[in-house]
């Protein structure tokens, strides 16, 4: 009788090891999984978003900007480096634009982009321009439309058929080449997490025996790569500007590698079940924020980490690919303060460094920005002085393919299931409609109306077969926010790590959230201050005067566009005076577009002076003066969304009026 039992025991003990042993060497469950693409759509005034872009520079840039209509990466004879990212940029950006827009003209066009690289993979795996070519074979390349092509799996599960085998494949030769320590960079070293991202979804959804391959090209990846531990050490981070400092990590201090690595150790986490990655992770996500950080929400890098000053630049493929990572980060630690940062960089830097109409970008966006033009002085000492330009493709054309991921990829994170997909989590605030299956075949429709960030109340409407609990984040700028379930009594919010859960019966559940926000105040370099009201950081619009420096031949509405004030900046404010004005849209609908001059209907007026400023030339602001000296009578200005402006003074000096 002992020996039975202690044969089952021993057998059991067996079993859990091998169980444990399965576990550790697969990949570790995530927080939150993200919903197929498709299945989240933008509604109200965020589809009319989403029609700005897709109706602007980013939904025709196919028809005539050469990098995109003419790529090698389908058979023309346009790239702008080496690395190959051109094509894929504008693939990984326009595969969920189209979708979620629904345009069968970028639907084509995205199909065919992704035929003409499958169909053209060579008998070794590559993918990619260089195939039958002698030119260089770098990975990194390649990175952006491997994101691309599982999003049009996700999107079209027919196509899992022909894209899943060139992925396996690819990453057979890859794993190879990684082995023998091909197809590296540094772009390749810095940027390995996206790559490991990829085939992370494999193992997930379509691992098709390759598990093992599947892991192994993750640790090569890593082991092969920059260590973001490293640069993300307090002993190690760059604590200001760093263009005198010497980097001894190649390009890890490049700010569009720095916005990309900070889903690197969260990546890394789940083929290495080591909790002290994400103890890093999010500890280099607060580094980032505390040394190089901006009251929009990003972080300063004109090329390199850029330090404070309110006058030193923003680049846009660092915005667009922060809240990318932010959103990864969220969906795998669970911490409500990366999907705090997406939702105020989207709804502020984002927008800030596009013209309303998104026909025009800017390489570089500044917090205090009193010109937009080929500037003399150059505040910034790695880009050029077109940098802040608002044009096709200031500076440089990576953010001209790369920008249109931005909107598109914010809306398809929005909701997030749990992991036993029991239950739906609405994460970033906005109008939306959603509808997908959760466990037990539970099928579920969502809609969202709400005017946020421009209003404080969302109504929701969820249409459910089954039970369910629903969950909605709640930022952390909520003051006294409230829940109203079903016409019942108003009630308190009681969210827990940031999600407030609501129980939804079979059929149909309304609720309504009532967001409040108070303003505060961000202190900022030299005593200056920053206006915020939930969501949306405020700043003054500085009336401007627009000249067109350049058109495309064949596209006339793609530009290059200089703007200079025409009206006074140079302004202290009294932030006791702070008072928040709502305005109502007429018909209850916003304007189309919504961020540009004088269209939000929020606002905040302040008690101000004007004040002595210097300028550098006419291009930039000084750093703010400390305890400036008024030089005439306190007058009322308005501070608008940050967003709608593009000139602007968003770091303000301060003073006490009487």
């Amino acid at each position: 009788m002992i020996w039975s039992v202690l044969i089952i025991l021993l057998a059991s003990c067996a079993t859990r090891s091998v169980a444990d042993a399965q576990a550790a060497s697969g990949l570790a469950p995530k927080k939150f999984l993200s919903i197929p693409l498709g299945k989240v759509k933008p509604a109200g005034w965020l589809h009319d978003q989403l029609m700005v872009q897709t109706n602007g520079l980013a939904g025709h840039e196919h028809d005539f900007y050469t990098y995109v209509s003419q790529t090698d990466w389908t058979g023309g004879d346009a790239l702008y480096s080496n690395l190959e990212e051109a094509g894929s940029y504008w693939f990984n950006g326009m595969v969920p634009n189209a979708v979620l827009a629904g345009d069968p003209n970028i639907q084509s066009q995205v199909q065919q982009f992704l035929d003409y690289v499958i169909d053209h993979q060579d008998s070794t795996g590559w993918l990619g321009p260089e195939v039958n070519t002698t030119k260089p074979r770098y990975l990194w390349g390649r990175y952006p439309f491997l994101f691309g092509a599982i999003q049009m799996v996700e999107a079209y599960p027919s196509l899992a058929g022909k894209v899943v085998p060139a992925l396996h494949k690819f990453v057979s030769l890859a794993n190879t080449m990684l082995h023998n320590g091909d197809g590296l960079e540094d772009w390749t070293r810095a940027r390995w997490e996206d790559f490991a991202i990829t085939l992370q979804w494999l193992y997930d959804f379509h691992p098709d025996g390759h598990e093992d391959i599947l892991i192994d090209t993750m640790k090569l990846l890593k082991s092969t790569g920059d260590s973001w531990e490293d640069v993300f050490s307090e002993e190690n981070f760059p604590t200001g500007a760093v263009e005198n400092l010497p980097n001894p990590t190649r390009l890890t201090w490049h700010g569009v590698n720095v916005a990309e690595g900070l889903k690197a150790l969260p990546a890394a986490y789940r083929f290495t079940h080591n909790q002290s990655d994400l103890d890093a992770a999010s500890k280099g996500w607060d580094l980032v924020f505390q040394y190089h950080g901006r009251p929009s929400g990003v972080f300063a890098a004109d090329e390199y980490l850029a330090g404070l000053e309110a006058v030193r630049g923003s680049e846009l493929c660092l915005v667009v690919e922060t809240m990318f990572s932010g959103s990864f980060l969220y969906q795998v630690i669970g911490d409500p303060k990366y999907a705090d940062r997406v939702e105020r960089i989207t709804y502020n830097a984002l927008p800030a460094t596009l013209t309303g109409d998104m026909w025009s970008r800017q390489y570089l966006q500044q917090q205090n920005q009193i010109a937009a033009k080929n500037m003399n002085p150059d505040p910034f000492p790695t880009d050029g002085s077109y940098s802040n330009v608002f044009g096709l493709e200031p500076n440089y054309p990576c953010c001209t393919v790369n920008h249109p991921q931005g909107w598109p990829k914010f809306i398809s994170n929005a909701f997030v299931t749990t992991p036993d997909l029991k239950s739906l989590v609405h994460v970033y605030l906005g109008p939306f409609s959603v509808n997908t299956t959760l466990a037990d075949g539970n099928k579920v429709a969502v809609t969202v109306d709400t005017l946020y960030p421009f209003g404080d109340t969302l109504e929701t409407t969820i249409r459910a077969d089954k039970p369910f609990t629903y969950h909605v984040r709640i930022p952390g700028w909520v003051s006294k926010g409230t829940i109203a379930i079903n016409g019942a009594a108003v009630k308190a919010l009681s969210p827990s790590n940031g999600l407030q859960a609501v129980s939804v019966k079979a059929g149909t559940t309304k609720f309504t959230l009532d967001l409040p926000a108070d303003i505060t105040i961000e202190a900022r370099p030299h005593g200056s201050v920053a206006v915020h009201r939930g969501p949306l950081h405020y700043a003054y619009d500085i009336a401007r005067s627009q000249k067109v420096l350049a058109q495309n031949a064949q596209q006339p509405l793609a530009v290059d566009l200089e703007f200079d004030a025409t009206a006074p900046w140079q302004y202290a404010i009294d932030p006791s005076s702070l008072t928040f004005h709502r305005g109502s849209p007429v018909g209850g609908k916003l304007p189309s577009p919504i961020f540009d001059s004088g269209l939000p209907p929020y606002t905040i007026t302040a008690t101000a002076c004007p004040i002595d400023w210097a300028v550098a030339g006419d291009t930039f602001a000084a750093a703010p003066p400390t305890n400036p000296a008024c030089t005439g009578p306190a007058t009322n200005i308005t501070l608008w969304p940050y967003g709608a402006t593009k000139l602007r003074i968003g770091e303000f000096p301060t003073f006490k009026a009487l």
